[in-house]
């Protein structure tokens, strides 16, 4: 995906703040991001030796926060996958699970309350258990148990960690021929991010969202990308974002512009893949929304691939989040409040 296959649909004046008088550097957190192609081609070797035994009748994936979404984005990405894939942020799994199912606990930490949770009861009823971790007590759960651990970099915030969270779902799935191999599919994808330039767009994107509070939409096919981009606002940015579905938000949300308390600006991400009639509802709820005096910006991901528009959108929402932070003067990597939170619940037994 070439910087020329990111069309942009913009309704909305830019900015006038000039984020190149940002006294703060943002090198760090933007080097990382930008370093995603690397990230993905040392990520889908991770896991490749790991062989389970039986058969499964469907995938779960349990974490919370950025550990949760490589799973969210494994579902969209298979959504034609004939077994069943299911995300779980909660301390407790469904009742129906059993050896037959297929459990990735994820924890970048590796010290998720839920998380560890989720693996004990997983366990308890003979689930066939992958762990995805940096160590900690997740580790030393796994290495108790015996549990196929795929150990990941340490020294990340965990939301900067999904692409070392996803390929090794993906090689796993493909050593134990759940699915086909996507061997291909990766390297197109890493060849394209390495050839486009999303700089630019993604700092024009953060000044158009200065003093503003983002609203991201996509269809439900595209979904947990839109979701992405509204928690990296959240813990990147430290500002209040929201997210929601097409065509959901067209039975609820949108009379919420009938009388606005907020100075919202609102993206929506649209993909090829999007059906006709679906098109047409995204064009017109885009058209009433401005009609509120709403700024829109539409943005289509293109790519050879599905995989290729997933994770270009994600760069692309990663960096501006980043870049919208210092137009704050905030600390992308600040989690205080968080911590402040786990420390008054005390610690996990």
């Amino acid at each position: 995906m070439g910087e020329q296959d990111i069309n942009i649909v913009d309704n909305a004046e830019l900015g006038k703040e000039d984020a190149a008088k940002n006294p703060l550097d943002p090198e760090h957190m933007e080097r990382t991001i930008l370093e995603m192609p690397l990230q993905i081609k040392t990520a889908y070797e991770l896991g490749r030796d790991i062989k389970l035994q039986g058969t499964f009748n469907r995938i779960i994936i349990c974490g919370m926060g950025g550990s949760c979404i490589p799973g969210d984005l494994l579902k969209i990405y298979l959504n034609d996958s004939n077994i069943p894939i299911e995300t779980f942020r909660r301390y407790s799994l469904p009742n129906y699970i059993d050896k037959n199912t297929l459990v990735f606990c994820i924890s970048y930490s590796g010290s998720t309350e839920e998380t560890l949770s989720m693996y004990n009861e997983a366990a308890r009823k003979g689930c066939k258990i992958v762990c995805i971790c940096s160590g900690a007590k997740l580790e030393k759960l796994a290495e108790t148990n015996r549990t196929p651990l795929i150990k990941v970099p340490a020294g990340l915030q965990p939301r900067a960690a999904v692409v070392y969270q996803f390929f090794p779902l993906i090689r796993v799935l493909e050593n134990n021929g759940l699915i086909p191999s996507k061997e291909k599919e990766v390297k197109n994808l890493i060849d394209s991010l390495q050839k486009q330039n999303i700089k630019d767009l993604a700092m024009k994107l953060s000044e158009k969202l200065f003093n503003k509070i983002p609203l991201i939409y996509a269809s439900e096919k595209f979904y947990p990308v839109a979701y992405r981009w509204k928690t990296q606002f959240n813990e990147n940015s430290k500002v209040m974002a929201f997210s929601h579905s097409f065509s959901e938000l067209d039975h609820n949300e949108i009379t919420g512009y009938t009388n606005l308390k907020g100075d919202f600006y609102a993206i929506i991400l649209t993909i090829d893949e999007d059906e006709h009639r679906m098109q047409k509802r995204i064009q017109i709820t885009k058209d009433l929304i401005q009609k509120k005096g709403v700024p829109v910006i539409e943005i289509n991901i293109k790519g050879n691939y599905f995989l290729t528009k997933i994770f270009s959108a994600i760069q692309i929402g990663d960096l501006a989040s980043v870049y919208l932070a210092f137009k704050y003067y905030a600390d992308p990597g600040d989690t205080s409040l968080i911590e402040e939170l786990k420390e008054k619940l005390g610690p996990y037994i």
